[in-house]
């Protein structure tokens, strides 16, 4: 039932890298991953700095939104459609945000991030999918 689910506690974003991995094994030097976008396979080592999306929030008016809600509000508001590019104008990313998250803390969340989450979007969107495992699925399982 949950391979068609994207459990994103396995899904790994990687300073200095672009695109998004998937967690695959551990290893003696760090952990082994694959691409979502091209499933090219490669390890990082225990100094690259490595942060699962489920562990990523932005920050709101009434404290922090996680980042799987933050995506499902987005495909609310952009329905089939991919979302912008980061390489959009900031005003364009900004209206999406205020759409789908209009209580999104100006001061704190900025169109540097909203580029990332655009980014992530489009990755999942089109590699993976935006049905997500339930955190307590995915414990479940283990």
């Amino acid at each position: 039932m949950s391979e068609n689910k994207t459990d994103l506690s396995k899904i790994l974003s990687v300073s200095g890298q672009s695109g998004l991995f998937l967690y695959l094994a551990q290893s003696r030097t760090g952990a082994v991953v694959e691409s979502l976008v091209d499933k090219k396979r490669s390890s990082f080592g225990l100094t690259s700095k490595i942060t699962t999306l489920a562990d990523i929030s932005i920050y709101a008016g009434d404290g922090e939104v996680k980042l799987q809600d933050v995506f499902l509000k987005l495909k609310e508001v952009l329905g089939d459609a991919d979302a912008p590019s980061s390489k959009s104008n900031p005003d364009e990313l900004k209206k999406l945000f205020e759409k789908a998250l209009p209580d999104y803390d100006r001061d704190r969340f900025y169109v540097s991030h909203m580029k990332k989450v655009v980014d992530w979007y489009n990755v999942l969107k089109n590699h993976a999918s935006l049905d997500f495992v339930n955190p307590e699925e995915a414990a479940s399982e283990e």
